[in-house]
């Protein structure tokens, strides 16, 4: 008689069912695994059955026939170990196929029986809810993972025996997550920078400040030393906290990438993510032969931060211009193609010229003209035009240096308001499926962002003098709309706009006539 367990496997972000089938005939001693299986698939044969024995459990003493349906579906990963051996088990008669119907398993197993954790697990258990599985045995260290998912029965195995004898002697226990205080918990961390001991740059933390309450890309040019970098380690200090669905959305990208522990099974606060200017096109977008997410993906609802900016190769700078604008990425295969979600803050920060210190009032800058060119060429006029604020940090002067008294804004600070802005945003958005000014479409910025005759005027005068594309133009109105969201202001007024537009996009001539 042929028994079914059920299971699931990740593809992207998205769990597809497993019926794990399993079949038993008089023939020599050995387990064919079919459906597609990969080589960590394949390789349960030798898990299980040494699991099994180790276990003090039967073993058929014939073929075993283990089939993963739909077998035109690719499998992938070692959490197909545990169910097969439940299937095994419902085979030989220990369990029986009522007792395991509304269970769905996922899990490793060791040789000696023991469950170890898997990557993907939040996913699964999200898709084998929707499949209708009302109780799902998982290994114990993604039990509090597993736990997230409401409206599912969650039981934490550690080894074989013991998610045997659920169904037998000892039911697990069901394992509870707390998830608003894991929530409540993730606001309070100490992020180890604060904008308290940032020096001047008045300027520049406005800008960041209207970044992080609107979700605005923005860009930082300035001789080496003005602090760009140590803003930019703050700056996650001042980012609102998760909501809950973006909290969940992000413990999926992370858990599908092996990058959860334990100890902490949601992703409580909003990721920054330093990359390195030797990264390549794949690490930064994702992909691989068995896709992964990428960087933009680990920064979703969070923060892209690329120091040394113009250090990158113009290949993999130009990669992240759809992404920014679309707010995900697509990678194709030839069987499939799979979509991650991007919507993060690109924080970038470099220097005007390749010795640094172009406009500085105290180096003078040793450069060509084509050296600067050639430097500055690498930020393509399309990459700029998807960066919203783009701002010069100067060179901090002795009297700043020197008369530091500590009185300046602290991120709690500051955080405030941007926690404020961004609940008018929620609020505004909440029929529209967004959260944030910079996810508005074209059709949302007419309808939330309208300014009267006197900005109109003003703004028609901007749009010739600066040359604004289309894009640009849209990208201005929500950048006034965040500002007079820090004001607390419905209307978008003619100073909200004026403040917009000073963060215009920078081209070579800006910067070389410094």
């Amino acid at each position: 008689m042929v028994n079914k367990v059920t299971t699931a496997t990740v593809i992207g972000l998205n769990a597809y069912r497993v019926d794990v089938e399993v079949d038993t005939t008089r023939s020599n001693p050995m387990i064919s695994i079919v459906g597609l299986p990969d080589a960590a698939v394949n390789e349960a044969r030798d898990r299980v059955r040494s699991a099994t024995r180790n276990s003090n459990l039967t073993f058929p003493s014939g073929r075993v026939i283990v089939n993963l349906a739909p077998a035109d579906l690719k499998k992938e990963g070692s959490n197909f170990d545990l169910p097969i051996a439940i299937g095994i088990q419902v085979e030989e008669e220990v369990l029986t196929p009522e007792q395991v119907k509304d269970y769905g398993f996922i899990g490793e197993l060791s040789l000696d029986g023991s469950i170890r954790g898997v990557n993907g697990v939040l996913p699964l258990v999200i898709g084998l809810k929707s499949f209708g599985i009302k109780n799902v045995i998982v290994p114990a260290d993604n039990a509090k993972e597993a736990a997230l998912v409401d409206g599912i029965n969650v039981f934490g195995a550690a080894n074989l025996g013991e998610a045997i004898d659920n169904f037998i002697e000892t039911p697990i226990k069901q394992t509870i997550v707390d998830i608003e205080q894991y929530l409540k918990d993730g606001f309070s961390l100490d992020y180890g920078y604060d904008f308290k001991d940032v020096k001047g740059q008045q300027k520049a933390k406005k800008a960041l400040e209207i970044a992080a309450a609107g979700g605005h890309n923005m860009l930082m040019f300035g001789s080496p030393g003005s602090g760009k970098t140590l803003m930019a380690k703050c700056f996650p200090s001042i980012l609102p906290p998760l909501e809950l669905s973006e909290a969940l959305e992000l413990t999926k990208i992370y858990s599908v990438s092996g990058l959860l522990s334990s100890d902490e099974p949601l992703v409580r606060f909003r990721p920054f993510r330093p990359v390195h200017h030797t990264a390549s096109p794949v690490g930064i977008i994702g992909g691989g032969t068995n896709p992964k997410p990428g960087e933009i993906t680990l920064a979703h609802r969070g923060v892209l931060f690329l120091d040394e900016m113009v250090e990158f190769p113009r290949n993999v700078l130009e990669v992240l211009r759809q992404p920014l604008e679309d707010g995900e990425v697509a990678i194709s295969r030839a069987k499939h193609s799979i979509k991650y979600p991007a919507k993060f803050i690109l924080l970038g920060a470099m220097n005007p010229c390749p010795c640094g210190f172009l406009g500085d009032k105290e180096k003078q800058c040793t450069c060509s003209e084509f050296q600067i060119q050639r430097y500055l060429a690498k930020l393509s006029g399309p990459l700029l035009d998807r960066i919203d604020l783009q701002i010069e940090v100067p060179r901090l002067t002795s009297d700043e240096l020197l008369n530091y008294k500590g009185t300046e804004e602290t991120s709690a600070q500051i955080r405030e308001r941007v926690v404020k802005a961004r609940k008018i945003q929620v609020e505004r958005y909440k029929n529209d499926g967004i959260l944030t000014n910079s996810e508005l479409t074209p059709q949302l910025v007419k309808k939330y962002c309208q300014i009267d005759k006197a900005a109109e005027e003003m703004f028609r005068i901007a749009i010739v003098k600066y040359q604004l594309s289309g894009r640009r133009y849209d990208r201005t109105l929500k950048l006034a709309r965040t500002i007079a969201d820090l004001e607390n202001s419905e209307i978008i007024t003619q100073m909200h706009l004026m403040q917009a537009l000073q963060y215009r996009m920078f081209n070579q001539d800006d910067i070389y006539k410094r």
